[in-house]
């Protein structure tokens, strides 16, 4: 038996969820939801580290680093959705954060048995995917022992990258091996060591505030408004205009008219409607205030 795992928070049996095999549907759902109230309150003690984390991200970003979230099961797949969706939702290209799983893709589909035991395979991947001394890594592991996300965050730490470690135990293996490590611990799962549920919602959680921060404090968002977002379909076309509108003040019809001029780029719509200026001198306005539409507004004032 290994004596670390036995130990750990994830592993252990919730005593409030024992007889859950003997509750009525209703009941058994009231037990998940009361369990799944404890999580926010986790997370909330977490904040400091948080932060660091996300002033870690903002610096490297900002001086042409990347992040690269490393993980395993389902820790491995939240890392891959949310970096999935930084492009359509902040406008970024696919390079800048990106998500990798042990196993490799098919692992978002299929259990791949023993991948995260691999630490050459965690190796491998850093050296694979070119992480350099400007980039992040972001290891998630619910344990916070998975040996490939261990591997990766040694190996990635040696090129110079900035580590930070997600998991969901305190005085895990990610400790003393990363920058900052996040660890907000929810608790015994209501199914004993199923760490998709709790410790998954928390990671969840986590990783939201990470890039969601952290492209804030890039200047992707205007307001409370994802203005860099790629209107690509029906929907997000509604909505860009639907932003521009909010942020302005004009018709519907001159909202769309100035998003077409824009070549369909949110943000530089409405920095044309609030400036008066044509496409390309909005666009150079904005490109020399580093993409932030508050801060260009202002610098022509």
């Amino acid at each position: 038996m290994n004596d670390y795992l036995a130990g750990l928070t994830t592993e252990a049996v919730n005593p409030d969820t024992l007889m859950i095999d003997e509750c009525t549907t209703e009941e058994m759902i009231q037990l998940m939801n009361q369990q799944d109230a404890l999580v926010p309150a986790a997370i909330a003690k977490e904040i400091p580290q948080i932060a660091k984390a996300v002033d870690i991200l903002h610096h490297r970003l900002s001086n042409g680093g990347r992040m690269f979230y490393i993980g395993a099961g389902t820790s491995g797949r939240l890392g891959v959705l949310d970096a999935s969706e930084c492009p359509p939702t902040f406008g970024t290209d696919p390079s800048l954060v990106q998500g990798h799983i042990a196993g490799g893709d098919i692992a978002l589909r299929t259990a791949v048995e023993g991948c995260e035991d691999d630490v050459d395979g965690g190796i491998a991947l850093i050296e694979s995917i070119g992480v350099t001394d400007k980039d992040v890594l972001v290891g998630i592991s619910a344990s916070g022992s998975a040996s490939f996300v261990i591997g990766a965050l040694v190996k990635a730490k040696e090129l110079g990258a900035a580590t930070i470690g997600v998991c969901n135990n305190k005085g895990s293996k990610f400790e003393p091996i990363v920058d900052v490590c996040i660890s907000p611990v929810v608790g015994p799962e209501v199914i004993s060591g199923s760490t998709r549920l709790k410790a998954g919602t928390a990671q969840k959680l986590v990783l939201n505030m990470l890039t969601t921060c952290t492209m804030v404090k890039l200047g992707k968002t205007y307001n409370n408004l994802m203005v860099d977002l790629k209107a690509s379909n029906i929907k997000l076309v509604d909505r860009s205009i639907r932003i521009i509108m909010n942020t302005t003040g004009v018709e519907a019809s001159t909202a769309a008219e100035t998003l077409e001029k824009a070549a369909m780029n949110c943000k530089l719509a409405i920095m044309m409607i609030k400036t008066g200026l044509e496409a390309k001198e909005a666009e150079e306005t904005l490109n020399a205030n580093g993409g932030r539409l508050k801060q260009a507004i202002a610098s022509l004032a």
